[in-house]
């Protein structure tokens, strides 16, 4: 078995791959090329570092690590995004029906491809 990489982090008996400029590179981005961002704050689980999950208006979303809950609430407000405590609130139904649009429009495609 093999080591894991030395920047990673340990949570619990595992081990997973720190939050790094990249994650954050792209929560940036991805903020600036939506509208009507929302952003949930997950927290240290026994296998992943806390995360990021941000909602636009439309419910497509993306999760990545960040290095901190205050870092996330922080970034949130640095870029004028609603954010919350995921444990708290959950996660937005508008979520849930992108994700189910996406997997409908997917076996669809699959459909017509064969």
């Amino acid at each position: 078995m093999s080591n894991p990489a030395p920047d990673a982090a340990r949570t619990g008996s595992t081990r997973v791959r720190a939050s790094d400029r990249t994650d954050e590179d792209h929560l940036r981005t991805w903020v600036q090329e939506r509208r009507g961002v929302e952003g949930f704050v997950e927290p240290r689980t026994a296998v992943s570092e806390v995360t990021l999950l941000l909602v636009a208006h439309d419910g497509e979303w993306t999760r990545r690590r960040v290095p901190s809950v205050k870092w996330a609430h922080d970034f949130c407000n640095r870029h004028q995004v609603p954010s919350y405590d995921a444990a708290v609130v959950g996660v937005p139904q508008r979520m849930r029906d992108y994700n189910s649009r996406v997997r409908k429009a997917q076996k669809e495609q699959l459909r017509r491809d064969l």
